[in-house]
């Protein structure tokens, strides 16, 4: 006998108590795998010192670095712009920012290098250099720290590869411990876990991030860490699976982000050194196999580097500053938001590029947020994924110094706080 209509419809509530229950193992599926950004901030670039020449005074010594190139090649906005090919009216406010972020925060974040720019060194040698590591990250975070303090900092240990296992996981332990030691694990501390071909692989780290948090009596899932892209087995596995997102199931809510490798990642292809490029075709096949493997998982994405390095007379400097200016601009494009710096002179143009790409549209992106709240009919119907997206592009250029919040509510009508509501942190 036909169900009687009574109300306009036709399923029964057994019916949507039966779709219910078919889909919660789905539900929870996607509450794991995808729980959206994490809403903090992510630095615009990690800056890569190997763990025997970097002193407590690196940070600001690269600072003032990038100053000195700075005032020596483009002391002003107006030869800013001619270097950079930048709208005149523009460069004005980023040059002036590029200046003050050089004295304030001129590292975002900060890795002591464990891996390929230390080397293989003696056991005692790298003991003692991870013990120095963890009272250097220490006194970085500590209260009252002097002089300008990166937002991250950490080490990138050696692989999980056979011949050089024992001794990452023994720098590992020894800088954890150091840092336990010294009064606890800091709020910014970053770990890297390079040259990863396996899932395996990251399932150990993982067990030893947890062994660790057992031993010192810390919150589980305490400790996070970077997966670093930089094998052509981590994109695509000899079962033919896409094996970079196997990587962030593997890290069972650990990973922070995955940073592209350029050189190894390149090198690993056969490309020949003189086209190993952030702008590689193979480079740009890798990063979208990235892109898409994160996507709302929560882990953000780094893009490498380049080591055209800005030394040298003027015409030197300023080309090596448009290659790199360039580079930058085309990683924010293609929503790569982190990148590495491997030398001062790269600073400036990494803000050139950073500033500039937020300072361009920050009027545009604040009106369009301002008539989606004010549910106005503009030239364009936003939906709310748009507004997210819009609103994740003010609150990072916030972050990173581009912009302010006094001018951004401005445009926008929105203080921070209405930002993040928009933006689903």
């Amino acid at each position: 006998m036909a169900q009687r209509v009574t109300d306009g419809t036709s399923l029964g509530s057994g019916v949507l108590e039966g779709v219910s229950r078919l889909l919660e193992p789905v539900d929870a599926e996607l509450a794991r795998r995808y729980p959206g950004d994490p809403g903090t901030r992510q630095p615009v670039h990690t800056v890569y010192v190997p763990a025997d020449t970097v002193t407590p005074g690196t940070v600001r010594e690269w600072g003032e670095a990038a100053s000195a190139l700075l005032e020596s090649h483009a002391p002003d906005a107006a030869s800013l712009a001619r270097v950079l090919g930048m709208d005149e009216e523009l460069a004005g406010p980023v040059h002036a920012r590029i200046q003050d972020k050089l004295r304030r925060e001129p590292v975002e974040d900060l890795r002591i290098d464990f891996e390929d720019g230390y080397g293989v060194r003696p056991d005692d040698e790298e003991d003692a250099a991870a013990v120095r590591a963890a009272k250097l990250i220490a006194d970085v975070f500590a209260d009252g720290a002097e002089g300008p303090v990166p937002a991250y900092a950490g080490i990138r240990m050696k692989c999980m590869e056979a011949a050089v296992r024992d001794r990452g996981i023994r720098t590992l332990d020894l800088f954890l411990t150091g840092l336990m030691e010294a009064g606890g694990l800091p709020d910014g501390l970053v770990l890297t876990l390079p040259k990863v071909t396996y899932p395996e692989q990251v399932t150990a780290m993982v067990r030893l991030c947890e062994e660790f948090e057992k031993a010192r009596g810390l919150d589980a899932g305490r400790i996070g860490f970077e997966i670093q892209i930089e094998t052509t087995q981590s994109i695509l596995g000899a079962d033919g699976r896409a094996t970079v997102a196997r990587l962030i199931d593997a890290a069972e809510g650990r990973a922070t982000s995955l940073h592209y490798g350029t050189f190894d990642y390149s090198a690993s292809c056969g490309v020949s050194a003189a086209y190993q490029a952030m702008d590689h075709p193979a480079a740009d096949h890798a990063k979208a196999v990235m892109q898409v493997a994160a996507a709302g998982t929560g882990v953000r994405l780094s893009d490498g580097s380049t080591n055209v390095v800005p030394t040298g007379d003027r015409v030197r400097v300023h080309d090596a500053w448009r290659l790199h200016h360039s580079l930058v601009r085309r990683s924010l494009a293609r929503a790569y938001y982190q990148g590495w710096d491997m030398h001062p002179g790269h600073l400036p143009t990494r803000y050139a590029a950073v500033y500039a790409f937020y300072r361009e549209g920050m009027r545009r992106a604040g009106e369009r947020l301002a008539a989606y709240v004010g549910d106005a009919q503009g030239d364009v119907m936003d939906e709310p994924a748009t507004a997210r997206a819009l609103s994740g592009y003010l609150l990072r250029g916030l972050d990173c110094g581009a912009l302010d919040s006094t001018e951004v509510a401005e445009v926008s009508g929105l203080d921070r706080a209405a930002l993040d509501r928009l933006a689903g942190r």
